[in-house]
């Protein structure tokens, strides 16, 4: 998940590259200085512990013998509130698009092919679901034969894939980084405007027709709106961040008081409108309010992340957090299984005393059921070491069709027992190998940007985008 972000010196010939910003006026104080960017390697880390906790804290759990009952503590009294906080994707999605378009520009600049950038990037983001599938598919049938209620089971079979939503759609964003950037570099803020407009129209289509199903589009317009203001930011053409982040919260604030949209911006049980699916113009008003707060505080941010001890934590969680984001809720139901299934402990009320003083152990819990899992599998974070891809832009293509389908896939299913999660892994697994291509004699095992990988002994772990990952001891 971490990157050493870089961009062209000014005035350079890959300045002038098909995919750079056009010339305009001086860069603005927060635009992303030459080398890494702690800001952007930050947010990421942020929006993903973020997510972890507020899973682990929200769960208000029961076992009446043989069904589990669930409830969200943020759906009592204003306790939605806190969701313009801490619903983070917005800020996850746009710093992947920082992300996305320093790692493009830079690989233009290398010579690689786009089809080459796709392999890897592809490989980075879904390489690290094949050990989680391999260990959900078989599972649910091990615990149901084991004696364990259905309802449970299943119920934590779906949640388990249900994370996947994520990469699903950001995949999408990446695949379509090297036209958006394009039409980045033509029209500027005109793009995420256009996406934007579009969201409002499918939300009126949705709500005056009634049809839920008449949001879908929105999926991925909202995001890729997000998304785009990560490369404005990459531009350094993001220079207002109050302003933004008073737009932002000021429109959401209309927008919910006015409705038809709910106040959380995330789903709550029984609500009859989610702002997150599909997402709405609420949600997206919310994430131009939170990007703008982030700007506006970007200074303070990266001072803090470069005290010695923050540096060196984030520097351990950099290359750890994409498992973290997809065995927390596996952590969850270790713990739920126990304690609540097992034990017939069920979690307080929300809010009252039992509950904030029981928190920090719930935590402590979790924590430690984590632990053995991160262990296990943080080493997938990093793919196979490959040899330049050399299939072209059919084979990539299909690659990442079957990559998107076996996400999409058990993102709707989960991995409750059928055959929906056995096609969805391998579907994913064979978009992954159309990834690799074979290497010749005397190749070394270098990544297909041309840099290095951490098992050919350099000093730095090569990631797939050209950068360097935090385990040579600065965060990332």
């Amino acid at each position: 998940m971490a990157t050493v972000l870089t961009r062209p010196a000014p005035g350079s010939a890959a300045r002038r590259a098909p995919l750079t910003p056009p010339s305009g006026p001086p860069a603005s104080p927060l635009a992303p200085a030459p080398g890494r960017d702690l800001f952007i390697d930050v947010l990421r880390l942020f929006g993903i512990a973020l997510v972890v906790l507020q899973h682990w804290s929200m769960p208000v759990l029961s076992f009446t013998g043989e069904e589990i009952v669930t409830g969200n503590a943020l759906a009592s009294g204003n306790a939605w509130i806190i969701t313009w906080i801490s619903q983070v994707m917005p800020l996850v999605f746009f710093a992947g698009g920082a992300a996305n378009a320093i790692s493009r520009r830079g690989a233009v600049r290398r010579g690689a092919t786009g089809p080459a950038w796709l392999a890897t990037r592809l490989r980075r983001l879904a390489w690290p679901v094949l050990p989680l599938a391999a260990v959900w598919i078989p599972l649910p049938h091990l615990l149901l034969a084991s004696g364990l209620p259905e309802q449970p089971v299943v119920t934590a079979s779906r949640l388990a894939g249900q994370l996947l939503w994520f990469l699903a759609i950001y995949l999408v964003a990446v695949a379509s980084t090297p036209l958006m950037l394009r039409l980045n570099a033509a029209y500027g803020w005109r793009v995420p405007a256009a996406l934007a407009a579009g969201a409002v129209a499918v939300d009126v289509i949705r709500f005056t027709s009634g049809l839920e199903i008449a949001g879908f589009p929105n999926i991925v317009l909202v995001w890729l709106a997000v998304h785009q203001l990560g490369f404005l930011y990459a531009d350094g053409r993001l220079r207002r961040p109050w302003i933004m982040a008073v737009t932002g919260y000021g429109l959401a604030a209309l927008l919910v008081a006015a409705g038809p949209y709910p106040g959380s911006m995330i789903g709550m049980p029984g609500a009859a409108v989610s702002n997150m699916a599909p997402p709405t113009v609420a949600l997206l008003a919310v994430a131009f309010g939170q990007i703008g707060l982030a700007l506006g505080l970007r200074r303070q941010i990266v001072a803090f992340a470069s005290w010695p001890g923050v540096d060196r934590v984030l520097g351990w969680a950099g290359p750890r957090m994409m498992t973290v984001y997809l065995w927390h809720m596996s952590a969850l139901f270790t713990v739920t299984a126990v304690v609540v299934v097992g034990l017939g402990v069920s979690t307080p009320e929300p809010g009252g005393g039992a509950w904030l003083s029981g928190w920090p152990h719930w935590l402590l819990m979790l924590a430690l059921a984590a632990w053995p899992m991160l262990r296990g599998f943080a080493r997938f974070e990093e793919p196979p070491a490959a040899g330049p891809y050399r299939g072209g832009t059919v084979r990539i293509v299909v690659a990442t069709a079957l990559t998107g389908t076996g996400l999409l896939l058990l993102t709707m299913f989960g991995f409750v027992p059928g055959v929906a999660p056995v096609i969805g892994a391998g579907a994913l697994l064979a978009g992954l190998l159309l990834t690799f291509s074979a290497r010749t004699d005397g190749t070394p095992s270098a990544r297909t940007d041309g840099t290095v990988s951490e098992r050919t002994g350099g000093a730095a772990s090569g990631r797939t985008d050209g950068t360097a990952t935090a385990r040579s001891g600065r965060a990332a």
